[in-house]
């Protein structure tokens, strides 16, 4: 497996081996050891598996912050824009985000550390995204910020994306009151 971290060096791009014949593929979606290696000593907790019926569906911006989540996100078919934002209060990155595209082909994968906001635009009809979580869901600690905030400048691609009623009042950036703190 590949690792690369990216404009936000927490960030990371993980490339798997993929290995295909007639009969389909295989390959490792975590191994423990790359993550020490590389100094990250991570406990998941929690896999969530997402499923959406439709392109244009956008999920996020979402983070907690009582019980901060890291997550590897893996699309298990289809394909989505993933959007990775650093919201540490006094982080030289503060707003600065980094957009991948992941997607069923290639099998790249994500890693989000805790302190970043977190959401995505499906791209493909009936994708399916699961992603491992360093911490259990809370919802008293669960926050998020406006997925079109002007200052957080996220190239989406669309301007009118299928959103739930909960992302479509979330405050932008400056308005939020509860963020984690760059440690």
């Amino acid at each position: 497996m590949i690792i690369e971290p990216q404009v936000l060096n927490e960030v990371l791009l993980l490339k798997p081996l993929v290995y295909k014949d007639g009969r389909g593929h295989f390959f490792e979606s975590f191994r423990q050891n790359l993550f020490e290696e590389i100094g990250l000593e991570l406990n998941f907790v929690q896999d969530n598996e997402v499923f959406s019926t439709d392109a244009d569906i956008l999920r996020g911006l979402h983070y907690q912050l009582k019980n901060p989540q890291g997550k590897l996100v893996h699309v298990i078919k289809g394909a989505i824009k993933d959007v990775v934002v650093d919201i540490r209060v006094g982080s030289p990155n503060f707003g600065k985000s980094v957009i991948l595209n992941l997607d069923s082909k290639t099998h790249n994968m994500v890693f989000i550390p805790e302190g970043f906001a977190h959401g995505y635009l499906v791209l493909e009809k009936g994708t399916i995204v699961q992603y491992k979580c360093t911490n259990y869901y809370n919802p008293s600690s669960e926050y998020g910020i406006c997925w079109n905030d002007e200052e957080l400048d996220i190239k989406w691609g669309l301007s009118d994306p299928i959103i739930s009623d909960k992302d479509s009042k979330l405050p932008k950036l400056k308005d939020q009151k509860n963020l984690p703190l760059f440690v």
